[in-house]
């Protein structure tokens, strides 16, 4: 279901109907927007700049294609102005292929240490509108938030940086989680010693984990 409706769009004080998404008129027609017909309320308005969806008043998405991975560093800026210049809670969605996976690294490292925000992987835009239906499910979900008022998913957070933290060199699911207990955060993380690292991984695993976060 695809209506346009209009609704104030100013930067950090969109209104997003609840069980709503707020696509930026620029994904209309696109493969994603056609798959997220009929799972989603899915609402188009120009004027949303930076971001890509909204999927409620504090939380947004924006989305980096394989294509903008390709082309350089524009993506990079466009994060950075994002962070910069918005009190939005963002979820960045990087598309992670053959072509794209030499990137993603380097993305993940700016995204998740340097700004800060969380980053999902997909394969393509079908696996996106997944991942997009069950955030809005997610935001509409809990009855002890105003659906006007929402803040960003504690648990979504939690299951990206969990996810984030296996992608480093060394590090799979039973290490990811034993790091996490022990150090609580990404930030903590970078900060740690390889000493206090190899309390929890050992010296080998370690020394990968000092080396990837530092370089």
């Amino acid at each position: 279901m695809t209506t346009k409706t209009s609704f104030p769009v100013t930067a950090g004080s969109i209104v997003v109907p609840y069980g709503h998404v707020i696509g930026n008129e620029k994904w209309r027609g696109s493969e994603l927007a056609q798959k997220l017909q009929g799972k989603v309320r899915l609402i188009f308005e120009d004027g949303l700049g930076l971001v890509d969806f909204h999927l409620s008043n504090r939380t947004c998405i924006l989305y980096i294609s394989e294509a903008d991975l390709v082309a350089g560093n524009e993506f990079k800026r466009r994060l950075v102005r994002f962070r910069n210049t918005s009190s939005l809670g963002g979820v960045v969605i990087v598309e992670k292929t053959q072509i794209s996976d030499q990137y993603f690294l380097a993305v993940q490292k700016l995204v998740v240490l340097e700004l800060g925000m969380v980053l999902l992987p997909v394969a393509n835009q079908g696996e996106a509108s997944q991942l997009i239906t069950q955030l809005v499910r997610e935001h509409s979900t809990d009855p002890n938030s105003n659906p006007f008022l929402r803040k960003p998913c504690s648990q979504l957070v939690e299951a990206s940086v969990f996810q984030t933290v296996q992608q480093i060199p060394g590090v799979g699911k039973t290490k990811a989680l034993l790091l996490l207990q022990q150090f609580g955060s990404i930030h903590r993380l970078c900060n740690a010693s390889v000493k206090e690292l190899e309390l929890v991984v050992g010296q080998t695993v370690a020394q990968q984990i000092h080396t990837f976060l530092c370089s």
